[in-house]
């Protein structure tokens, strides 16, 4: 989970960073910035993102750490199963 605030808009940096990361990335954002200064619609984070929370407030995090677990028990599930 990640809630790059104003980097969002500014930071390649973060980007590569989050580039170089194997795991599931959620960018949350507590406003909902398309509600925002258009400046704000555009995100570098986004396109590394496996999924974007906006505009729920501080529930936001609530909310991506249970896609998270989601998504890893899935993933554990499938290489829990035998091969065809």
């Amino acid at each position: 989970m990640i809630n790059p605030a104003a980097f969002t808009h500014t930071s390649v940096a973060i980007l590569d960073a989050l580039n170089t990361f194997e795991g599931v990335v959620i960018e949350i954002h507590i406003s909902n910035v398309h509600k925002r200064e258009a400046f704000r619609h555009h995100s570098y984070v986004s396109g590394r993102a496996d999924g974007v929370i906006a505009g729920f407030g501080t529930q936001g995090y609530s909310l991506a750490l249970r896609r998270i677990g989601h998504l890893i028990g899935e993933v554990a599930g499938s290489s829990a199963r035998p091969a065809p």
